[in-house]
């Protein structure tokens, strides 16, 4: 017989919302870890499949889950840039400040990375701008690092 959990993952990563429905209707974990560490709602989240999290998240997923890296869902859509997903968990209580195995936060990846619309979001939401990295760095370093120079305005603008 198939261990359930083993189907979960692979249905959160297509967006087989159908499946996913079925998994949690026979119990499937939603919170069941891979190898990597990775959790049907973080494997949602990095692959940008918003109806799979929402069903994930009203099925009581972990929002603060992390992989083995210590990343979080919310700290992979920072990096990518899925808007619309960030939204979707902070406003369930996605916690703001956790930080990764370098000591990074999903702030300071949108710094990083130019996500300027989810690095606002993030600070309009309370994420605390002044949590350093394993390297001493906050955010505002490095967006200047990046270049990035809408996201250093965005923190300017916020106070920082």
């Amino acid at each position: 017989m198939t261990n359930l959990n083993e189907l979960i993952i692979p249905a959160a990563r297509q967006g087989e919302i159908e499946v996913l429905q079925e998994l949690i209707l026979r119990n499937a974990d939603v919170n069941y870890c891979d190898l990597k560490g990775y959790t049907p709602l973080i494997i949602a989240c990095y692959n940008n499949q918003i109806e799979a999290a929402k069903l994930l998240i009203a099925a009581n997923a972990n929002l603060n889950a992390a992989d083995e890296g210590e990343n979080t869902a919310l700290m992979g859509v920072s990096f990518k840039g899925y808007t619309s997903i960030a939204e979707l968990l902070i406003k369930h209580g996605a916690d703001l400040d956790l930080q990764h195995g370098n000591g990074g936060t999903a702030l300071m990846f949108a710094a990083m990375f130019g996500r300027n619309e989810i690095l606002k979001l993030l600070l309009e939401s309370g994420a605390n701008k002044n949590i350093r990295d394993n390297k001493g760095q906050d955010a505002m370093e490095l967006a200047a690092l990046q270049g990035n120079e809408a996201g250093l305005r965005l923190l300017q603008a916020s106070g920082y």
